[in-house]
């Protein structure tokens, strides 16, 4: 859509902070006020706006969107979103394995290994490796702590950590960063070592690439705004 707008401001409410495109107040795609609950969110959603040119690009304001679901989606789901992030504990990448003696398998280890084991001190649990894709149960013990730190997020943080779950498979790797255990470049890495190994052996695929550049962008993305949340 073309600009609308020539000013982008902000606002101190009574819940936060509106942003204002010429003094008007800017409503989420469910007709909610966009309020954020600090000035260094509300600056850096006011700053996607304002670095529009004559058309609006919504793909070229990640911040905004995490924002928007924060309010319409996640806020009044906030059990639903808790509980869903909580399910790739179940599931986790870094307790899928190669079978032993294969080269993956050792280069999981070496990479994996230190974010799990980082985990399980951090939380005292114990999470259970396993070869193949077949599912293995985890512990209740070890699920519910790891969900607690889920449950104490805000819906902000929420519709961040979100993405950071999801691109990954891993509630791990998203806590571990979260955290700031490992730096994103690690984590990154991490989530991504079976793609990367296999253009390794076999060579890029130009598609396969750009896909991962597009989820790595989603993925700052998201980090950015856990950040921003978090203060």
């Amino acid at each position: 859509m073309k600009r609308f707008y020539k000013t982008v401001t902000t606002q101190p409410v009574d819940n936060g902070h509106a942003l204002l495109l010429d003094n008007r107040p800017v409503k989420t795609p469910l007709r909610e006020p966009l309020v954020l609950p600090t000035v260094a969110m509300a600056d850096a959603v006011a700053g996607e706006w304002d670095a529009q040119g004559d058309e609006i690009v919504i793909a070229s304001m990640p911040l905004t969107g995490f924002a928007n679901a924060a309010i319409d989606q996640v806020a009044p789901q906030r059990q639903r979103f808790v509980d869903d992030i909580a399910a790739y504990g179940e599931t986790d990448t870094l307790c899928y394995r190669a079978d032993p003696g294969d080269p993956l398998a050792e280069r999981q280890d070496r990479d994996w290994e230190p974010i799990l084991k980082w985990a399980e001190n951090r939380y005292d649990i114990s999470m259970i490796r396993v070869a193949g894709i077949i599912h293995q149960p985890q512990s209740t013990h070890s699920l519910s702590r790891l969900k607690a730190p889920v449950m104490a997020m805000d819906p902000f943080t929420l519709a961040g950590f979100s993405t950071l779950t999801s691109l990954g498979g891993s509630l791990v790797c998203a806590l571990a960063l979260l955290e700031k255990a490992f730096d994103s470049e690690r984590i990154w890495q991490a989530i991504c070592l079976e793609e990367l190994w296999q253009e390794e052996l076999w060579g890029a695929d130009g598609e396969a690439v750009q896909a991962r550049e597009h989820r790595r962008a989603a993925f700052d993305a998201a980090w950015r705004f856990c950040c921003i949340a978090q203060g």
